[in-house]
């Protein structure tokens, strides 16, 4: 019996759904970061509330931009119609639907925009003319208020999409994929339009006198290189752990590592763009970012960035046989993984800490505590929906997919 006839019969030994037990155990298993980590956050909070408002601003902009990441990306597959990602599509659509509960995570921030935002200060409004003719945007009801909106968009557009989704699970119908593919039209042009003006919002008002017209697609760029390691890592862990080993083969962690391959292109071009018009204009307002981001020991954080995010994973990624091997590509999501909240954090503390970093306890609480708590509501879809989309029309096509 040839090889593909035989992981032809034994595809179907996969159980879609997964087991109750190592469901509970992985709840368990998060929730207890969870708690562990939020508990940390709150002793942070009581000793030194500043830092960790801070702190937690890097956090959230993580997960954040890794939902809007897999946001625009699950509307790309429904969209182009793809074939060869639908094992793997129920995956990226879970970690979609941590997004809009980014609404909840972002309490803290609301709370914290005196410790976080130099324009909440009345005395750098007064100082600063510049500032002062921005205080109808930046203001503290606007900020929120526009927050909020963001989350109503991306929910209503991630509930509806993510339903039909599921739905097809059971109804098998060309109708589902019909109406997912017509949220998700205008749903890309507004996951790019409203997730910048998010990136404006969170990040780029740090320093409200800069600004880059790019700087969104900076953001989300990263987010997305992030959200395609964690979809690879997830599809390696259950494979390690015997779960869909069948339905999402070589074939697929060959297309993902492409994707890794590629992001870490596009997140490359839109930094050394943002880069090169900013140096080549050379204007004090807008050179002033990057000044900020070269003093005393954040400098060798920025020399070093070039090597981190694009040379080291764009060569070893660059041939074939790296592609589809599955221990590399692991490797180089754990490494994007780590190199996206050293960026973010590289983006965020020089705001507060002009001569260097100083790392604290509270920056790795926030981050587990983040992390812990979109990684539950990422769990918790695995109890009520397939692992894969059975229904899906595609799906036989996705399970004997082959590279060319």
């Amino acid at each position: 019996m040839s090889e593909h006839t035989h992981q032809h019969s034994d595809v179907h030994m996969d159980n879609y759904q997964m087991e109750a037990s190592r469901w509970a155990t992985g709840r368990n298993v998060l929730m207890f970061a969870a708690l562990a980590s939020i508990l940390l956050c709150v002793v942070g909070y009581i000793n030194t509330p500043e830092r960790f408002f801070q702190s937690y601003l890097v956090a959230f902009a993580f997960v954040a931009a890794t939902g809007l990441g897999a946001f625009f990306f699950v509307m790309v597959q429904f969209l182009t119609g793809s074939a060869w990602s639908v094992t793997v599509r129920r995956i990226m659509e879970n970690i979609m639907f941590t997004l809009p509960f980014g609404a909840l995570l972002f309490i803290p921030i609301a709370f914290g925009l005196k410790h976080i935002y130099p324009w909440m200060d009345p005395a750098v409004i007064a100082e600063n003319p510049a500032i002062k003719a921005k205080t109808g945007f930046l203001s503290h009801d606007a900020f929120i208020l526009r927050a909020y909106i963001y989350f109503a968009v991306w929910s209503l557009w991630i509930f509806s999409i993510y339903r039909q989704s599921t739905k097809q699970d059971t109804e098998k119908s060309k109708q589902q994929m019909y109406v997912a593919s017509r949220w998700s039209a205008p749903g890309l042009f507004l996951a790019v339009v409203v997730g910048t003006l998010a990136a404006y919002d969170w990040l780029m008002s740090l320093e409200p006198t800069w600004y880059s017209t790019i700087f969104g697609l900076y953001i989300l760029s990263g987010g997305a290189l992030t959200f395609f390691s964690i979809v690879t890592l997830v599809a390696l862990g259950f494979r390690r752990a015997g779960v869909l080993k069948h339905a999402i083969t070589k074939e697929h962690y060959h297309d993902l590592g492409k994707w890794l391959f590629a992001m870490t292109a596009f997140y490359t071009y839109i930094a050394f763009s943002q880069y090169l018009l900013i140096w080549y204009a050379n204007i004090p307002e807008e050179t002033q970012w990057y000044r900020h981001r070269v003093v005393g020991s954040w400098f060798p954080i920025a020399i070093a960035m070039p090597f981190i995010r694009f040379i080291i994973p764009f060569f070893t990624l660059l041939c074939r046989p790296a592609k589809r091997s599955l221990n590399v590509i692991g490797l180089i999501a754990v490494w994007s993984i780590v190199v996206e909240i050293v960026d973010l954090y590289w983006i965020v503390m020089p705001v507060y800490y002009k001569n260097g970093p100083q790392l604290h306890w509270l920056d790795f609480a926030t981050l587990a505590a983040t992390v812990s708590i979109c990684g539950l509501i990422f769990w918790s879809r695995f109890k009520k929906h397939k692992m894969v989309p059975v229904g899906d029309l595609r799906f036989e096509q996705s399970l004997y997919f082959e590279n060319a």
